[in-house]
This record gives C-alpha cells, sequence and structure tokens, in this order.
C-alpha cells in the first residue's frame, strides 16, 4: 500500500469503543430513571437488537426514529418488563444525550492516529448520525486528526452505498487507488469501499472473519505494519 495518501476510519467500533460507552450510558439512564431491570441481563438483550435494527436501518428498511424506538421497546418485551410509550422515548432522548459523555477509545487509538497524521491525510466515515457523531469525535479528544468527517445522515445515503464513498472521495480529492478504509464492518466498510475500488484493511477485534478479500488486523497496532 506505498500508494496510499488518504486514510478514511470507520469511527464505532473501529476507533470509538461503541459497546463501552453503550453500557456506561445506559447504566447512568436506567438508574436515573429508576427503571427496574436487570442491568446486566438488558444489555445482553440490547446489544443483538441494537446491532439488528442498525442494519435494517443501513438497508432503508426503518427509519432513524423506528430505530431508536423500536430497539429499546423490543429489549423491554423481551425483558418481560412493561414499561409505557414516554418512559421509552424519554429514555432514547437521553440516551443519544448522554452517548457522547462516556469516551472510550480503543487501545492504541490516540498514537495511531498521531503516527499516521504525518504521512497521511486522515478522514471519517461513519453512518452514524452528523451531531452525535461529531460529539463523540470531539469530546474523545480525536477531532483534530480529521480533515473531513462523512456522516450518512448528511450525504443521505448510508455504507455500503457507493455514492457515500464516491462522495468522499471528490470531498477529499482523491482517486480509489490513492485512498484506504479502514473498518469493522463486512458489509459496510469492506465490501463497500472494494466496490468502489479502495483499499481496505478489515478490523476485526473479535476475530469473527476469516476472508482473503483484504487484511485483516485484530489490533490497530497491525495497521502500521501493513501501510
Amino acid at each position: 500500500m506505498n500508494n496510499i495518501t488518504d486514510i478514511f476510519f470507520d469511527l464505532d467500533h473501529t476507533l470509538w469503543d461503541f459497546e463501552k460507552n453503550s453500557a456506561l450510558t445506559f447504566k447512568k439512564i436506567l438508574a436515573e430513571s429508576n427503571v427496574p431491570v436487570d442491568f446486566d441481563r438488558f444489555i445482553a438483550i440490547y446489544v443483538p437488537i441494537n446491532l439488528e435494527y442498525w442494519r435494517l436501518f443501513r438497508e432503508e428498511k426503518i427509519s432513524k426514529t423506528a430505530l431508536r424506538y423500536e430497539r429499546l421497546a423490543k429489549t423491554f418485551g423481551q425483558l418481560e418488563v412493561e414499561v409505557s410509550d414516554e418512559l421509552i422515548n424519554h429514555l432514547s432522548e437521553e440516551y443519544i444525550k448522554h452517548l457522547s459523555t462516556f469516551n472510550h477509545l480503543f487501545d492504541y487509538t490516540e498514537e495511531l492516529l498521531e503516527k499516521l497524521q504525518a504521512n497521511y491525510k486522515l478522514h471519517i466515515i461513519t453512518n452514524g448520525f452528523r451531531d452525535v457523531q461529531r460529539r463523540k469525535i470531539k469530546a474523545s479528544g480525536i477531532y483534530d486528526y480529521f480533515e473531513h468527517i462523512i456522516d450518512s445522515e448528511s450525504v443521505h445515503v448510508k455504507k455500503p452505498n457507493s455514492k457515500i464513498f464516491n462522495h468522499a472521495l471528490q470531498l477529499a480529492n482523491v482517486a480509489p487507488e490513492n485512498a484506504l478504509m479502514i473498518g469493522d464492518s463486512f458489509e459496510a466498510d469492506v465490501k463497500g469501499a472494494l466496490a468502489v475500488n479502495i483499499n481496505v484493511i478489515h478490523v476485526d477485534f473479535d476475530k469473527k472473519y476469516d476472508h482473503s478479500l483484504c487484511p485483516i488486523v485484530r489490533h490497530l497496532t497491525e495497521i502500521e505494519k501493513i501501510l
């Protein structure tokens, strides 16, 4: 990958530890709202439901409003805890409000960005919501590393749609062969970037994947070795 000039990072699950920060947010807001649930059981049920609803959202099958309401409604349903629509909507708003106040990054994130910034232009491509993602990036102290932050809400399409990748290339004024996408999602990041001939490094912290489409890393320290 000697020809790379621009690196596009995914944010959640790649640099920003979404599951850890999300769990801490729920621990705070469930306690403050006096919701009678076992926290560990709530998280165990919520996490796969949230991933499934994000897949539906990415595929344009549900709206942002539906995503935020239904993932909680289904979680409480499986917990067999009866809650009002008013409480679900309140928790949804509180979650978005407080999520960016927890700012755990994956190990070596800042060191990696510091080293890469010396030789590459760095950018973000995220399927998250504009305001929330920017708050996360700023609050976690990594905002200044990136020249462009491209979010699906602003572009009106989500990864793996080629339009968001082409928009990012145009914004950064870089050809696909000189660009690199680094992300955790096989569908959104790997297949999406490869479809428009962008180089890819697949971040797979949980060791779920084994493929030959692109290099796979299990820790962020491995990225420098590839570059």
